[in-house]
């Protein structure tokens, strides 16, 4: 015999199974919404090169860091990768036609680079880029190079200018300012046109501090002095054309001759 609570529910079972029974069917129905979050990743590696420079590469890879490892340990000494030495003109030589370009470097043949343009951060990889790309370049003719963004940049490339072994050139018209004179000077021969022009002046830090307004001690000074050392000046010649650049202020350009720069260096 069924007992009256047992009764009961089941009378409450059976009164909800009814009830679902005629629910609409949408009422059971859920909704999924998946968000997907896509991460770009940029190969800057194309920065480097022209087109025609992968043809003549051969699509090789190029470990850009390594090339440069030994000029970078060489600046590790002073931190002035903000300082800049930069005197641009209204606007640059045209370089001709080009096998390939690198940054401001064009390849005319496979021994000769002209360059036309400043120097930055990117600059010394591109220069590594393209030895990799064309190992016979001697020749490096500056046509038109107002000088670097980027001091701590524009050492090491020079650095690099002399352990390749290359000639440093400025043409009949070229002209060769600030940071771009240090780059002349790592030519392990050095020529320059009668009419060639080369401007220096002080390097300026990011908050307009220039060569002068810091300590005679500093390693900044001691950093270029060693470097022009490096590139064959005796210490006296050394001291007084740092001294001769720095005595012109950053807002302005003092213009030296083929004449001028044979006081400190030997020309070819």
């Amino acid at each position: 015999m069924v007992s009256p609570s047992a009764l009961f529910r089941t009378l409450i079972v059976a009164s909800f199974a009814a009830v679902l029974a005629f629910a609409p069917a949408q009422a059971q129905q859920v909704m999924t919404i998946t968000t997907t979050t896509v991460t770009w990743t940029f190969d800057e590696a194309g920065d480097y090169a022209g087109e025609d420079a992968d043809d003549d590469a051969g699509g090789a890879f190029i470990d850009e860091n390594a090339a440069l490892l030994d000029d970078e340990a060489l600046a590790e000494d002073a931190d002035f990768a903000s300082t800049r030495r930069y005197a641009p003109n209204a606007a640059l030589a045209t370089l001709g036609h080009a096998k390939a370009n690198f940054g401001p470097f064009s390849v005319i043949d496979n021994a000769t680079v002209r360059m036309a343009g400043d120097v930055t951060s990117a600059t010394p990889r591109q220069f590594a880029a393209m030895l990799a790309a064309f190992p016979g370049l001697k020749r490096l003719e500056m046509i038109d190079c107002p000088g670097s963004l980027d001091e701590e940049a524009n050492l090491i490339l020079a650095r690099a200018i002399r352990r390749a072994g290359m000639e440093t050139v400025v043409p009949a018209g070229g002209s060769i300012r600030s940071g771009a004179v240090e780059l002349w000077l790592a030519g392990t021969v050095r020529r320059a046109a009668p009419d060639a022009e080369f401007g220096v002046h002080s390097w300026a830090d990011e908050y307009g501090r220039e060569a002068n307004d810091y300590p005679a001690n500093d390693p900044v000074h001691a950093e270029y002095l060693g470097y022009y050392r490096e590139m064959g000046l005796n210490d006296a010649k050394a001291r007084e054309f740092y001294a001769l650049t720095n005595s012109t202020p950053f807002s302005d350009v003092r213009y030296l001759t083929r004449d001028d720069m044979a006081r400190f260096v030997t020309l070819n």
